[in-house]
């Protein structure tokens, strides 16, 4: 059956779309923190061997959650396999927020090439997913009972969101300027997979004895309408959908007193949207038997969205972000203090990582403060040698211990889950400063 997929009003609340930044990474000189943030280097001079990679194996970060009434009905969904609605309140049009990323290296490789200002030059593919939500307890109601909705109301589906997944190939370079200064940088080809946004600027909803009436005005914009339209296909990266970005950052680190400081502007970037894309411009009324199925709603908003859609390509911006760390070093204990802020979308996060390192083995605590007033607290495991690390760890350590657990309606709070995991070895030759070469070259 043929359905259109419509993130503007009803039909894709539920999806989950899931992933963050894992800030407990930041300044660790791992693989995962050369690639994502460009000043930081990855090799340790006369220890680490020339080339590193992760050689398919995982690499991958996923984040997601939910502030607002709707919690339960995502637990029940994510516990029960149904969506149950009845507990939500309604009446108020009380807001939710959703947000949630996906972050996934496939391939990594990067090589050493010079001791000299320790240059380093690296390839990376990563899939990437981005998603936000601003969305009423009625949006979520009238996507499952809407007979539940039975007095006239103004405003009940305002909102807007986006979803956004794609393909990353990246060539990244790093140097030492100076012995305390590094700069580095990222260049990006990308290939849009899907995107689809919705917004609701006005609507209203009027109740009769025998009928009630949708009125809607707003925007749709997809890569695709019809479930029909996704195949596989589409996860191979044909730059139908191309796109570029740039990252750049510096580091400053004083030996003498242990101070460390980081800046980056990371995925400034646009994705261009073929011309089999649709945008959908709605103002219209739909109306509606006083006790309709559960679906009809969905039903009519589709079909709508179907009829008034206009191909054609268009341009969205890549998921941003301006970051800025300090830490200083005491013995076994680094503080971290990060402030991420997205530049396009809603969202930042303003972060205190806490650093235990002893040997090869490090741990982390790192409460996180969520700019869609979440808080977040989190953990992480490293265990590094100069030629393997494997690191383990979640942005959200309570909730995602608890999400599949318990479906009790609760009025606050958050729910959430996060998880994110690496693996990365390196190979070749030891690079050396020539004083402390370990061979000769043979001409």
């Amino acid at each position: 059956m043929k359905k259109t997929y419509v993130l503007f009003c009803f039909t894709t609340i539920f999806t989950v779309n899931v992933s963050a930044q894992q800030y407990g990474l930041f300044h660790t000189n791992t693989l995962f923190d050369a690639f994502e943030n460009p000043a930081q280097r990855a090799f340790v001079l006369d220890y680490s061997r020339q080339f590193a990679s992760n050689f398919f194996l995982p690499n991958l970060g996923l984040n997601g959650g939910n502030k607002g009434d709707v919690n339960y009905a995502i637990k029940t969904r994510l516990n029960e396999g149904e969506i149950d609605t009845e507990q939500i309140p309604a009446g108020n049009n009380t807001r939710n927020k959703f947000y949630g990323n996906a972050n996934v290296y496939l391939l990594t490789f990067r090589s050493y090439l010079s001791w000299r200002d320790n240059k380093e030059i690296g390839f990376s593919w990563q899939v990437r997913a981005d998603g936000d939500a601003d969305y009423t307890n009625e949006t979520a109601i009238a996507a499952k009972t809407f007979g539940r909705l039975n007095t006239s109301q103004d405003g009940l589906f305002n909102g807007d969101g986006y979803a956004q997944t794609y393909h990353q190939f990246s060539l990244s370079y790093r140097q030492d300027e100076t012995d305390e200064l590094a700069f580095g940088g990222k260049l990006s080809l990308l290939s849009g997979i899907t995107y689809n946004s919705g917004r609701v600027d006005e609507s209203s909803l009027t109740v009769n004895p025998r009928s009630s009436s949708v009125a809607l005005q707003g925007v749709y914009k997809g890569s695709f309408l019809k479930k029909d339209d996704i195949d596989k296909k589409m996860l191979i990266p044909d730059f139908k959908n191309p796109g570029l970005s740039l990252s750049f950052g510096s580091s400053y680190r004083d030996a003498a007193s242990g101070i460390f400081l980081m800046g980056n502007l990371k995925d400034l970037g646009f994705i261009r949207w073929n011309k089999n894309s649709s945008t959908a411009v709605i103002n219209d009324v739909i109306t509606l038997n006083r006790n309709p199925g559960a679906n009809d709603l969905a039903r009519r908003v589709s079909a709508l969205v179907s009829n008034k859609a206009v191909q054609g390509s268009f341009y969205t911006p890549t998921n941003a972000k301006a970051d800025f760390l300090i830490s200083k070093t005491y013995g076994l204990y680094t503080p971290g203090f990060i402030v991420s802020k997205n530049l396009f979308y809603n969202g930042g996060d303003v972060v205190l990582v806490n650093t235990f390192k002893m040997n090869e083995f490090s741990l982390a605590f790192v409460p996180a403060y969520n700019m869609n007033k979440i808080v977040l607290f989190g953990a992480q495991g490293i265990y590094q040698t100069p030629n393997f690390e494997c690191f383990m760890g979640t942005d959200n350590l309570f909730k995602s211990s608890t999400l599949l657990k318990s479906t009790s309606y609760s009025s606050t709070g958050t729910i959430g889950a996060s998880f994110y995991m690496g693996l990365n070895i390196k190979f070749g030759y030891v690079v050396e400063h020539p004083l402390n070469s370990s061979y000769i070259p043979v001409y």
